[in-house]
């Protein structure tokens, strides 16, 4: 895979901190950025690929929604082993798409990959197995999650699956500084700054919206989805399986 630089984005102050996009300056050190950022990353990215040897069938096709650069399809790639069974990766940033392009093609695999530069929203989802929105729902409008949801139900086939990571919050204040606490100490010891993580913070602010644990339950349920449950948690972070 090619290298990727160290993320010093918001090492440096700013006399005023633009909102969060995943732009070209964000892609060259985006692995770097979220293997600091967010606590299990690694681990989800394995069991995102160890979901799919189970639940990818052949003939059917497998949907990574907001793939950036491509990390959850490389790891369902090199775990599937179906016959004709096609890995469908979309995201809107043309940074992400052009970078995940090459890492795709930097690993070679038997199942066939396909990479859409667009919204997620308007991708039509089809003879499905499987789906997977890791860190993906927090940066779509809160009015259009649940019809995103819905249409991701509506084109799994029975037993398929969507896995959901997210940043949570929790409705309790007390609980929420806490974890919010736990996880600013994770970034300073993997070598953020109090400035890099303050101004992070800020560049987040009007850009993720995080629901609780309880909405996207209630989500998923409502969408039709037969068995919800967290699977991993660290601090405000947490993933979820949903089996249709």
């Amino acid at each position: 895979m090619p290298n990727t630089d160290t993320d010093l984005i918001y090492s440096s102050p700013k006399a005023q901190v633009k909102d969060f996009t995943f732009d070209a300056q964000v892609v060259e050190v985006f692995p770097d950025m979220i293997s600091r950022s967010v606590p299990g990353y690694n681990t989800i990215i394995d069991t995102i690929g160890r979901l799919s040897q189970q639940f990818a069938k052949k003939d059917t096709f497998i949907y990574d929604l907001g793939c950036s650069l491509g990390a959850a399809t490389l790891a369902m790639r090199k775990k599937i082993s179906v016959p004709n069974c096609k890995i469908i990766a979309v995201d809107n940033s043309t940074a992400m798409v052009e970078r995940c392009k090459m890492h795709i093609n930097a690993f070679k695999g038997d199942t066939k990959v396909e990479i859409i530069e667009g919204n997620i929203q308007d991708i039509i989802i089809e003879n499905a197995s499987m789906a997977v929105l890791n860190f993906t729902l927090q940066f779509i409008d809160k009015a259009d999650r649940q019809s995103l949801i819905n249409n991701i139900a509506q084109g799994l086939n029975p037993g398929g699956l969507l896995i959901i990571s997210e940043k949570v919050s929790h409705g309790d204040l007390c609980i929420d500084e806490q974890l919010i606490a736990l996880h600013h100490d994770f970034k300073r010891a993997n070598g953020y700054s109090e400035l890099e993580v303050a101004q992070k913070r800020t560049a987040l602010e009007n850009v993720m919206r995080t629901d609780s644990v309880e909405q996207h339950i209630t989500r998923l349920k409502a969408a039709g989805f037969s068995h919800v449950s967290p699977w991993f948690q660290c601090f405000n972070f947490i993933s979820f399986i949903a089996i249709k």
